[in-house]
């Protein structure tokens, strides 16, 4: 049996949570990958960050998310794993940026083959729960078995913690 991976892009930082801008010294898909981990021990952990940061300001942050994906844009992530092949489950997270995974999260997907492998994907959100990131997930990882994803409120997520449990477990 093959081993778990859970790849996952999150941002500290400004962040908008509940409609307001607040500070964040973690970012949310963070937190729930931490908890994804805590029950799948053995679990390999890789956090997908872009080598040009994106801004710190949760203004300028969206801005430049909303031009990189009108651009269709896939930017170089740092230090990427090299394969995915001794993996049978990747636990995928990211943030709803305009409807979607971030775009790093796309350069990762396309850097491998995704033939037989199980998505288990899962998202943070202020409201606007996957959109349309699970079709992107699928035209992003064709012949990946892609099983139900878990929907998380950012604001929200350290209480969510026991359905992250019971999302596993499914």
């Amino acid at each position: 049996m093959g081993k778990t991976l859970i790849a996952y892009f999150s941002k500290a930082g400004e962040n908008n949570v509940n409609g307001d801008i607040v500070n964040l010294d973690k970012g949310n898909t963070e937190i729930a990958a931490e908890y994804i981990k805590e029950f799948i021990e053995d679990a390999d952990v890789f956090k997908i960050e872009p080598v040009e940061a994106l801004p710190e300001k949760y203004e300028d942050c969206f801005a430049k998310a909303k031009v990189d994906q009108s651009a269709n844009m896939r930017p170089e992530i740092k230090n990427c794993i090299e394969s995915i092949d001794e993996y049978d489950t990747i636990y995928l997270g990211g943030p709803n940026y305009i409807e979607t995974y971030p775009m790093a999260v796309f350069t990762f997907l396309e850097k491998f083959d995704w033939t037989g492998k199980t998505i288990k994907p899962f998202i943070t959100h202020e409201g606007s729960s996957f959109g349309r990131a699970l079709e992107d997930l699928a035209a992003a990882c064709p012949g990946a078995v892609i099983k139900e994803g878990l929907s998380i409120h950012g604001a929200d997520v350290r209480g969510f913690k026991i359905y992250i449990k019971r999302w596993i477990r499914q």
